[in-house]
């Protein structure tokens, strides 16, 4: 199963709901549910969305290189770790990929 679908069956599970509760509150059929969290089908975006929406979910596209740096702040609960004073900081990921994309432009 793909780590999004853990996600929302995690989700689902963690707030005690059957998939036929999901089903109702995404307003999907249990079957869709059923079929997208087992794998048994390929899911629909849509299908995605609505299981996600339901759950107070957002389904992000996050660009490759940004995946582990994103996934540590949100384990960090959102704080990032501070530098002391007089140590500059390197360059971010984003700022690194800011500037490779503005130098091939050129």
């Amino acid at each position: 199963m793909a780590p999004f679908l853990d996600t929302l069956v995690a989700a689902r599970k963690s707030r005690g709901w059957t998939q036929s509760q999901l089903a109702q509150r995404a307003m999907l059929s249990r079957t869709a549910v059923q079929r997208a969290e087992s794998g048994a089908s390929d899911p629909q975006w849509s299908t995605l969305y609505e299981m996600a929406r339901a759950l107070g979910l957002e389904l992000m596209a996050v660009p490759t290189p940004l995946r582990q740096e994103l996934e540590h702040f949100v384990q960090a609960g959102g704080r990032c770790l501070g530098h002391p004073p007089g140590v500059s900081a390197p360059l971010s990921i984003v700022d690194e990929i800011l500037a490779g994309e503005f130098n091939r432009k050129r």
